[in-house]
């Protein structure tokens, strides 16, 4: 089969590779309509996130028809078409049985490796996402294998095109669950948003959904700003304002209620925090890049949520700490427990609440990948997000 592949950092390739079987009775093999390419995956082309080895098969957005399932799955049979969620869960142990699901304790075989990289516990598995979260090979392909088939994939039985439903795999969840991380109270709460990628995009609509009274997104690509405009967000370019001023005066002094970060450990920024970030990063005196999460903390208003979404995967300088205590803060952070939400948000698609398919800009095969991976991280061509079809 043809797969979208890890070759080294700033390396992607496409290549033929071996078709995936079945492991374990509780597998199933998925042949994929649809997959795409998410902003997370942009650490790996960058090499920010370790234990990638040559050959790995990216992607963790995918969904398609299952093929083949394992003689201990009970709830699918081939036919049935599927998303299926990033992260990987086992759905019988204590973090899972609490709907703690990306915090599972046996979907990663290589959970000491996590333990030893970041110390403490280790998170699940994740589809196509380094060795250090399982190795497991990703859905940037035409079939892969789903362990825990009937615990992960969620079958969808309406006549909804695959746009409509991918993004309950990952980036919908995710931005959901940051907006209801925040505790918003409906028709009051403020909520800023930094970053208007994908996530941002779904966080900034969730926020809404969920009663914002306001919602303002913050970023300096002028496509992605005229994307949350477009949803009835305020927009604030942080190349062009003071970030920190403007939303002061846009919340009368006090800050905004909630703050997203959107973006993680590769922020862009603007000054000499920034300029700072980027040359510790450089020098590994750092790993991540915080502009966003110190302009989030910074902004936020007294009690407030400072939510995290973006991906950050390290030890960091220059965070300003003393402030979140002295405003008494509350942050919310993590994988998204994405089995959590698909029921819900499923129900708001085909109620017509939000078609999903509204953040797609670009379309390709899976030939075009290693080129539409940069063109996504640099930003180019009005590039918000990319969708494969893994057989044109």
């Amino acid at each position: 089969m043809k797969a979208v592949v890890w070759q080294g950092t700033n390396r992607i390739g496409v290549e033929t590779v071996p078709d995936p079987s079945i492991l374990l009775p509780t597998d199933a093999i998925v042949r994929v309509t649809s997959t795409a390419i998410c902003g997370s995956d942009l650490h790996l082309l960058d090499g920010y996130i370790p234990s990638m080895e040559k050959g790995d098969i990216l992607g963790h957005e995918f969904m398609g028809e299952v093929v083949e399932v394992g003689r201990a799955v009970k709830k699918l049979k081939a036919g049935d078409r599927v998303v299926v969620p990033f992260n990987l869960a086992c759905g019988v142990c204590d973090p899972c049985r609490r709907g703690l699901f990306s915090a599972c304790d046996n979907s990663n075989p290589n959970h000491r490796m996590a333990e030893a990289m970041y110390g403490g516990v280790s998170g699940g598995g994740l589809f196509g996402y380094s060795h250090i979260y399982g190795g497991y090979a990703g859905g940037q392909a035409q079939y892969v294998r789903v362990p825990f088939a009937d615990v992960g994939p969620f079958k969808i039985e309406s006549d909804l095109r695959d746009e409509q439903v991918l993004f309950l795999t990952d980036i919908f969840p995710t931005g959901y669950q940051a907006a209801e991380n925040c505790g918003i109270v409906p028709g009051r709460d403020v909520v800023a948003v930094f970053g208007a990628g994908p996530v941002g995009q779904f966080a900034a609509r969730s926020a809404q959904m969920l009663g914002a009274a306001h919602v303002i997104v913050i970023d300096r690509v002028p496509e992605r700003l005229k994307m949350a405009a477009a949803s009835g967000a305020q927009t604030i370019n942080y190349e062009q304002e003071d970030v920190l001023v403007a939303l002061r005066e846009a919340t009368g002094g006090r800050g905004p209620d909630h703050v997203i970060d959107a973006v993680g450990l590769e922020a862009h920024g603007h000054g000499p925090g920034a300029l700072l970030d980027t040359a510790q990063q450089k020098l590994r005196l750092t790993f991540d890049r915080i502009t966003a999460l110190r302009w989030a903390i910074m902004s936020c208003a007294k009690g407030g949520t400072v939510s995290m979404p973006g991906v950050y995967g390290g030890l960091v300088n220059e965070l300003p700490l003393g402030a979140a205590f002295a405003k008494g803060l509350t942050f919310r952070m993590g994988q998204t427990h994405t089995h959590r939400y698909l029921p819900d948000l499923l129900g708001r698609i085909e109620g017509g609440e939000i078609d999903p398919s509204f953040v797609i800009t670009h379309r390709a095969g899976l030939s075009e990948a290693p080129d539409l991976y940069k063109t996504f991280r640099d930003k180019k061509h009005g590039c918000i997000k990319v969708v494969l079809n893994p057989w044109a």
